[in-house]
């Protein structure tokens, strides 16, 4: 929508301004004679002038359509159609009214050319609050109404998702979109798209190559999944990009979407909404109950003397007690214990039966 305001506005700054320039030049050659050129170069100035002037003005219009496009959206997604035709009718009965007494009040003295728009605006304004009223109490009134009225609000008050630069590089978001369990609109912060492709520039290879994921996950996205994308560009300087975030979720009663930890506490704090991928994966992983019975590959060997690490393929990590003799080996374990933490989810166990040595290294099998 940029692109046709700024061509539209720029195009109509250069037709004013050499409309301008040549009405200028009419009034003054009745005190200064000009030459032809002289003319057309005044012109030709004025309508440069005008342009540039019409373009900067289009950026400016630009940012301010799109903030009270958002502004309503938001607002009218609070009402059901029927709250809307009702309100629309009560404001065409405030400005009918208010168009009867203009007669009347033009006749003040001082004061009779400015009532009639202070009092078209009064009453519109009651009219459409009165029609709202009216359409609210007939919904209330109905309770087979007021559930599908309920149902759509629900539909179509989804809270805008506001990405930040972690999710966006961790490239699960992709996927999780794709499925459809998250609606609502995708907001990417133009200072996201800045930081990804400062990333996406570093001289550090690891760096740039998380960059340049990210960016592809994005393209992603916005070309090939059925996701209302839509770019931010507002800003708040001289805060960092957490806050940023933060602040422009709480601007767009959104939510922020992340798998940043600290991100998260924060939030929390601020009372703003988060969505975190990280507990997304930790809610739909397995459930694992103590005494069940699994089968692990031991990589290498924990913190603890004789213990043995395995992770799952969902990557948890399983601790096995006993299991540093098995290392390099798959063998079969008891569940013993489950812990779930922030940061994920940890297993302990122990080897089977049939899995325990003799004190002089042979394996004894279990017996039926």
């Amino acid at each position: 929508m940029r692109a046709p305001w700024r061509s539209a506005l720029t195009l109509f700054g250069l037709l004013l301004g050499l409309l301008f320039g040549y009405y200028l030049v009419h009034a003054l050659s009745f005190w200064a004679k000009f030459s032809l050129y002289q003319e057309i170069g005044i012109a030709l100035v004025l309508g440069a002038l005008g342009g540039f002037l019409g373009f900067f003005l289009a950026a400016a219009t630009d940012r301010a359509m799109r903030r009270l496009n958002g502004y309503m959206e938001r607002r009218v997604s609070h009402y059901t159609a029927q709250e809307l035709m009702s309100g629309g009718i009560g404001l065409l009965f405030g400005l009918l009214a208010a168009f009867l007494l203009s007669t009347s009040l033009n006749a003040i003295p001082v004061v009779g050319n400015i009532l009639p728009i202070l009092f078209a605006i009064f009453l519109g304004y009651v009219g459409a609050y009165l029609g709202l009223g009216v359409a609210r109490k007939r919904r209330s009134e109905d309770p087979q109404q007021t559930e599908r009225g309920t149902a759509r609000g629900k539909a179509t008050r989804s809270a805008p998702k506001v990405v930040d630069t972690s999710v966006v590089i961790d490239g699960r978001i992709a996927d999780i979109l794709e499925t459809g369990f998250i609606e609502g609109p995708v907001v990417v912060p133009q200072f996201v798209l800045d930081e990804l492709r400062h990333i996406a520039d570093s001289a550090d290879v690891l760096k740039r190559n998380r960059g340049r994921r990210g960016l592809d996950v994005l393209n992603r996205i916005q070309k090939e999944m059925d996701v209302v994308v839509r770019i931010e560009d507002k800003d708040f300087p001289g805060l960092e990009v957490d806050m940023k975030l933060l602040r422009l979720a709480k601007h767009l009663d959104g939510k922020v979407l992340t798998n940043d930890f600290n991100l998260n506490k924060v939030a929390a704090l601020q009372n703003v909404p988060v969505l975190n991928i990280n507990e997304l994966a930790n809610a739909v992983k397995p459930v694992v109950l103590p005494g069940e019975e699994m089968t692990v590959h031991i990589i290498k060997d924990g913190k603890e003397p004789g213990q043995g690490v395995a992770y799952l393929d969902d990557g948890t990590m399983i601790v096995v007690d006993g299991g540093k003799k098995y290392i390099g080996e798959t063998i079969a374990v008891l569940v013993t214990s489950v812990l779930q933490t922030a940061a994920g989810r940890m297993i302990f166990a122990k080897p089977r039966l049939s899995e325990r040595q003799e004190p002089n290294g042979s394996r004894l099998q279990a017996q039926p």
